[in-house]
């Protein structure tokens, strides 16, 4: 399925010459948002996933899908202060700022495959971030997964050694 048709550009949001990469039309419709799962799923091939980790805000759409049709535990990784049990951080710079990013410190156990899923790849401070946090739990970064790859801005460079897999790259 083309995905692209349902990607809307939002010019100068969310801040001047930034064009974001709208996915609420893809979520809107009920086959295109079937598909790309299946799709995500897909990318994975035939590794066994014990958790996929969403990333605040827009992983957490796909992320528990995902970890449904998986058969695997959903793990949210928030912004500071959002989650309600003892936690580790990492800080991190994305495309216009900086924040720090909490996991629980009992959501992922030594040695389980982690799957981490984010809507958008694009400076790779984020993702990067994330897998720092899986791995110091423990956790193996088995692959990062991504609606969107934005390669103009080399976020993959952030991700070195790590499985990228994407639905559309611009």
């Amino acid at each position: 399925m083309d995905f692209e048709p349902y990607i809307r550009d939002i010019e100068d949001f969310p801040k001047h010459g930034v064009v974001f990469k709208d996915i609420t039309p893809l979520l809107k419709d009920s086959n295109a948002l079937s598909k790309a799962c299946e799709t995500l799923c897909n990318m994975v091939e035939d590794h066994r996933i014990d958790k996929v980790v969403g990333v605040d805000s827009r992983g957490f759409i796909f992320a528990p899908l995902i970890a449904s049709k998986l058969n695997a535990g959903f793990v949210p990784v928030r912004k500071k202060g959002k989650l309600p049990y003892k936690t580790i951080s990492e800080s991190y710079e994305l495309e216009y700022g900086d924040d720090i990013l909490e996991i629980h410190t009992d959501a992922i156990l030594k040695g389980e495959k982690v799957l981490v899923h984010d809507d958008v790849l694009a400076t790779g401070g984020t993702a990067s971030a994330v897998c720092k946090l899986v791995e110091r739990l423990g956790g193996e970064v088995i692959q990062c997964n991504f609606l969107i790859h934005l390669t103009f801005l080399n976020g993959a460079d952030k991700l070195n050694g790590y499985d990228i897999k994407s639905l559309l790259n611009y």
